[in-house]
């Protein structure tokens, strides 16, 4: 394989698209599309769990706002049927007020102060541990406190099958997962 230089570009970092979920201080939920997530572990964390969610916001977003005010949020897997939400929560300010101008439904989270999308098949509830700024990014690293999952999605395997969850990727454009193509082991044998 021969490669060639393209410079340096944002979209070849492949990123997984969430709607993080905060509440305005009015208590109205507000949305935004963030795909600058990952995560990390914390050497013994609380309650033995030790994995810690990593989302980075850039600018002067409400959302962003409402995560340094309440250190609170809900992280909702987006999916291919939630894009119109998705660009709907990426176009609309909440500084201007509540978006609702698509229709969504929502409910207050298990074990945080912060709305889950109803429509979202995977909801992680989280609460902010530390934040660090780089410039005009905070990269908060949030503890996991619930995740919920849809019910007819088999979650007892250890390696999940994303394309049940049928996540949209993003590299500069909208993408979807095709296939599971197996797991740790299935192609190298010691």
């Amino acid at each position: 394989m021969k490669r060639k230089s393209i410079g340096a570009r944002h979209e070849m970092i492949v990123q997984p698209t969430f709607l993080i979920g905060t509440f305005l201080e009015d208590g109205a939920p507000d949305f935004a599309p963030i795909t600058w997530v990952s995560k990390t572990c914390e050497k013994d964390g609380p309650c033995g769990s030790q994995n810690l969610i990593i989302i980075s916001m850039y600018g002067t977003k409400q959302t962003k706002r409402n995560v340094q005010r309440t250190g609170q949020l809900c992280i909702n897997l987006a999916t291919r049927d939630m894009l119109e939400l998705v660009d709907y929560f990426g176009q609309t300010s909440g500084r201007n007020g509540k978006k609702d101008a698509v229709p969504y439904a929502w409910e207050r989270a298990v074990c945080v102060d912060a709305p889950a999308l109803d429509q979202s098949p995977w909801v992680c509830e989280c609460e902010v541990a530390r934040t660090v700024t780089t410039g005009e990014s905070d990269t908060f690293f949030c503890r996991i406190k619930n995740v919920q999952v849809d019910e007819r999605i088999d979650v007892e395997s250890w390696g999940l099958d994303l394309t049940k969850f049928d996540p949209v990727i993003y590299s500069g454009k909208y993408h979807s997962i095709g296939e599971c193509l197996g797991d740790i082991g299935d192609y190298y044998k010691k």
